[in-house]
């Protein structure tokens, strides 16, 4: 499975969750041109570290890729309910 992908199923599953919190503000942030803050990378476990590391490959290679706008849908989403 996709890591963007993957970061949906996350977020979608519950955006309470520190992790679902960081991944919806970095693809909110890759999509928008919004500031992100790269510490909240560093304080994440090695396997959650890794699968971002992955969404930013995919993100970086798949620009256009229609995937992303389903991801970046949830994340709003998420991110208007936790504000």
């Amino acid at each position: 499975m996709r890591a963007i992908k993957k970061a949906e199923k996350i977020i979608e599953k519950d955006i309470t969750k520190p992790f679902a919190k960081v991944l919806a503000h970095l693809i909110l942030s890759l999509e928008s041109n919004k500031e992100f803050h790269i510490k909240d990378l560093y304080e994440l476990p090695p396997e959650q570290f890794d699968l971002v590391i992955e969404v930013l490959k995919e993100w970086r290679i798949d620009r256009h890729y229609m995937g992303k706008s389903k991801t970046f849908a949830a994340a709003y989403y998420a991110s208007a309910l936790t504000h």
